[in-house]
């Protein structure tokens, strides 16, 4: 007999360690592992590496509402986001759940025995696994790990350089000196040219469009006051409903008076680079504000790079590389040693994972998301997926902890699954609304929202914390399946959960 546990996360990420977290704390009982793909803690802010890295979001949001976050710096650098989560896992025993190495490829659901088997591989020596679980939650992030989006430009085999994508960034790169071309204008770009400024001997940011920039300070002076003041605790869950309540003052701000808010952050980036600075090309986007997600930089840290004559920002199309640069469509040169091209990521809808229910496969782009949650169709699975306009965490911690409510609903009702199912008048809509081109690219394999709640996703933490933490449960749209005795029974003698397995990290 297979080993059996009752609930599995895969991933071990932000989302996966707070998942682990609230389950233990909350179901102490249940039996679970982490399963991660990967030899290490931290998920994105241990896959990405290239310089400069830090948060787009301030970290009293996107940290941990259980674990107050004690640094003045508001937007953190990955390393120290990093430490943060392997921290946790480690401070409250997390880390001896996690299965390293382990990358779930396959989800079979029986109706029959009411559980998930699931398949996969040891990656670090190609040895398959097999398990069984009665619930499965995914917390894999959105995007695929092995690879960036790289658009197909002509001529690259032509290009003395070097050409890397930072999702791929190598520890031995050296830049020092030399002449940089970064392609892109969004979070990781806007992160990487006041860096590589440093020590390059120039950098370029050529962008086919241009993005909103904002500007905030490096530290928040009231949650600095706050902490001097207050236990951690009661300091960290006053700073985070103050970011959370003026960051979605800022979005509705944005989203009611798209004009007025396009006027405030071109006056702030003109009053950063100065009256002769082309801010209609370079950073006055043609959509509104929200359209696509902003980027923030700290303490105008591009802006002054700007200004200090080590960066240029040049707005134009690439035809093709050349033996020393980019040529450019209006039929300019640029010359490069590196070139770095920030154009995105891959979205891919539960890491890739192949779900099959009773038999039949899966296809996402055909179900609906419930509460943001649940998959239409699929029993005793749920994800992790954050907001668009806020902090990932903040959407994840309020899912996880509906999950363990979900559970214990069932364990007192002896329920042995739940399933979403839509009725006929919630509508249709794509799941996310931003015209970012990474967004678009996976929109046709993505599920689908509704029009009304509980299948519409309204980005709002306000709304979703009366929902998911407060929220009727049996609501009409979960079709909930007692407990057989064959259930009962298998749950008692199945193989109980082993001692986490894989290399851990140091």
């Amino acid at each position: 007999m297979s080993e059996h546990l009752d609930v599995v996360i895969v991933g071990a990420g932000l989302s996966g360690v707070a998942a682990a977290y609230h389950l233990q704390t909350a179901l102490p009982a249940k039996r679970y592992a982490v399963l991660e793909g990967r030899g290490a803690i931290g998920g994105t802010w241990d896959l990405f590496r290239y310089p400069g890295i830090r948060s787009d979001s301030d970290m009293y949001t996107l940290g941990y509402s259980f674990r107050p976050w004690r640094s003045d710096a508001a937007l953190a650098d990955g390393p120290s986001i990093r430490t943060y989560i392997e921290d946790t896992a480690r401070d409250h025993g997390i880390d001896r759940k996690i299965r390293f190495h382990h990358r779930v490829e396959r989800a079979a659901w029986s109706s029959a025995t009411s559980r998930w088997t699931l398949e996969g591989t040891r990656v670090d020596d190609g040895t398959p696994f097999s398990l069984t679980c009665g619930f499965l939650f995914m917390c894999s992030g959105y995007y695929a790990y092995d690879a960036g989006h790289t658009p197909a430009i002509p001529g690259a085999d032509q290009f003395g350089g070097r050409i890397v994508h930072p999702q791929a960034w190598p520890e031995d790169l050296d830049y020092a000196g030399k002449r940089v071309i970064v392609i892109g204008s969004g979070a990781t770009a806007v992160t990487l040219v006041p860096e590589l400024a440093k020590q390059a001997a120039h950098v370029t940011m050529l962008q086919r469009s241009p993005t909103y920039v904002v500007s905030r300070p490096p530290t928040d002076k009231i949650a600095s006051w706050l902490q001097r003041r207050l236990p951690a605790g009661v300091a960290h869950d006053l700073t985070r409903w103050k970011n959370v309540m003026l960051g979605k003052a800022f979005y509705d701000f944005c989203r009611r008076f798209p004009d007025a808010a396009r006027r405030m952050i071109t006056r702030g980036v003109r009053a950063q680079l100065g009256p002769d600075f082309d801010v209609a090309t370079h950073f006055s986007p043609r959509y509104a504000p929200w359209d696509q997600r902003l980027c923030l930089v700290p303490d105008n840290d591009l802006f002054r790079a700007i200004r200090g004559g080590g960066v240029d920002v040049v707005t134009d199309e690439i035809e093709r590389y050349s033996a020393t640069g980019l040529a450019l469509r209006s039929g300019r040169r640029l010359d490069a040693d590196l070139v770095v091209t920030a154009t995105g990521l891959r979205l891919l809808f539960l890491g890739g994972l192949r779900l099959t229910v009773d038999g039949k496969a899966v296809d996402p782009a055909t179900r609906k998301v419930y509460k943001g949650a649940m998959i239409s169709g699929v029993p005793n699975l749920a994800l992790a997926l954050g907001y668009t306009n806020a902090s990932w965490t903040l959407k994840c911690e309020l899912i996880v902890q509906y999950v363990c409510r979900l559970l214990a609903y069932m364990d007192r009702h002896d329920f042995a699954s739940c399933v979403p199912r839509p009725g006929a008048d919630v509508g249709d809509e794509p799941l996310l609304d931003l015209s970012s081109g990474y967004v678009q690219r996976a929109l046709p394999g993505l599920p689908r929202q509704g029009s009304k709640v509980p299948w519409k996703l309204y980005q709002s933490y306000v709304r979703d914390l009366a929902m998911l933490r407060h929220g009727k449960l049996a609501d009409g749209n979960l079709v909930f399946t007692a407990a057989s005795a064959r259930d009962r029974a298998y749950a008692t003698t199945a193989t109980p959960a082993a001692t986490a397995t894989g290399a851990r990290p140091g």
